[in-house]
């Protein structure tokens, strides 16, 4: 796979986790970066710094050692305070600023930030303007197709951007009225690519190496960004880094290493978060790695009632043992 550039910064690679409220947390990025990420981009912060006293907001922002470079997405609808956001966390670390313009939750729309800004073209420019003229590094923005079917102006939105400096675009195939319904379409990825000579990313519903493949030639884009199909599934971007440089499918991870990869993102939780929080948090990770596997249903509706970090490793652990026990008679 060809280098990809943000700025003076080369990727690894052309893939991206993406931004995601409440999973691209420090343990979580660490561990799809090991996984071959090329890039991993930090949860949403808000716009507005008076919000950052709280415990939820200080654990989204830079931390030293999140892997290079480190990029925070900012959200919110006023140019001033976005720009003042992106001052602090470059101040704290951040070495590239993406702006969320592509989240369509509605506690997000209803302040006029994420996808709701597409609606205001000269807003748009307005917060793109102020944003790369307060940062001296890399700005990269998020959208979608457009506001709804009748209203895809994402080409627009990229030139706008464009002109602003923007140093890169990521563009989920699907308009604020879609949410996250239906499938994702990439005609409208490949007219935004054609439209600007920035590196453009193409996201929404990528979820196996073949599909990679398809969309990367469907679109022409520079990258791939990844985002709920590596939930519980972080060696997604080993799988699809394999198959783009190599075009064979690498076999997926076993149930040891699959046992290993989630204690150890366990723990971390844990850590990261402390005990009464980690475990809390760690519940919605298990259920992801565990979603597939036969049992995981009943598995989860007693693991959810454990409300200590000891008791999480030991359930995890009998789980695993049955399964891995199961597979080798089986075998036997």
């Amino acid at each position: 796979m060809s280098a990809l550039r943000i700025g003076p910064y080369t990727l690894p690679n052309r893939l991206i986790l993406a931004p995601m409220a409440g999973v691209t947390d420090q343990p979580f990025r660490q561990l799809c970066r090991r996984f071959g990420a090329g890039l991993v981009v930090s949860e949403m912060v808000t716009s507005d710094v008076r919000l950052w006293n709280s415990r939820k907001s200080r654990l989204r922002l830079p931390h030293e050692d999140d892997p290079e470079p480190r990029s925070v997405q900012i959200a919110g609808g006023d140019a001033l305070m976005l720009a003042e956001a992106a001052r602090a966390n470059v101040a704290l670390g951040a070495q590239i600023i993406d702006i969320n313009m592509g989240c369509p939750a509605k506690k997000v729309c209803n302040k006029a930030a994420g996808s709701a800004l597409m609606k205001d073209e000269r807003l748009v420019a307005e917060i793109l303007a102020a944003v790369v003229a307060a940062v001296d590094v890399p700005v990269t923005l998020k959208i979608r197709t457009g506001w709804d079917r009748q209203n895809k102006n994402g080409i627009t939105i990229a030139r706008i951007a464009e002109q602003a400096g923007i140093a890169a675009l990521a563009v989920h195939g699907r308009t604020r009225a879609d949410l996250y319904t239906g499938e994702a379409e990439y005609d409208s990825i490949a007219s935004i690519k054609q439209a600007v000579s920035m590196p453009v990313f193409a996201n929404g519903d990528i979820d196996s190496p073949h599909k990679a493949h398809a969309v990367l030639a469907h679109t022409g884009a520079d990258g791939l960004l990844i985002g709920r199909a590596a939930q519980g599934r972080p060696w997604i971007f080993r799988e699809i880094a394999h198959f783009l440089e190599t075009g064979e499918q690498l076999p997926g991870p076993g149930l040891i290493e699959v046992q290993h990869i989630l204690l150890e993102h366990l723990a971390a939780l844990h850590v990261f978060y402390g005990d009464v929080m980690g475990v809390r948090i760690a519940r919605k990770h298990v259920g992801w790695y565990l979603a597939t596997l036969p049992g995981a249903k009943e598995f989860r509706a007693q693991f959810n009632r454990l409300d200590n970090t000891d008791a999480q490793r030991a359930s995890i652990r009998e789980f695993f043992a049955a399964r891995i026990d199961a597979e080798e008679e089986v075998a036997a």
